[in-house]
């Protein structure tokens, strides 16, 4: 696995009132987010990188409300029309 090293000023601990865990384990969270967000990591992968599973992730980035599913405009409209289709048949 590659690794990343960030440097981040010491006054970032202090006014957090966090220990330097905490803040590193946070930030690598947010990285994960903001990278899920932008469609350059899938929803597993971001969980892989933040350390935590995919449910845990999935339910925090709700809690975030931040979209879990990301479709766009054409992909919403062929899973309404499935949907129809399948529901009509019923």
């Amino acid at each position: 696995m590659a690794e990343l090293t960030l440097e981040y000023p010491d006054d970032l601990l202090v006014t957090s009132g966090k220990p330097r865990v905490e803040v590193e384990r946070e930030m690598k969270f947010q990285l994960a987010v903001r990278l899920f967000e932008i469609g350059q990591l899938s929803l597993g992968k971001a969980a892989e990188l933040a350390g935590w599973n995919r449910i845990h992730f999935a339910d925090e980035l709700g809690r975030m409300q931040v979209p879990v599913v990301n479709l766009d405009a054409e992909e919403i409209q062929a899973e309404l029309r499935a949907f129809r289709g399948t529901h009509h048949r019923g």
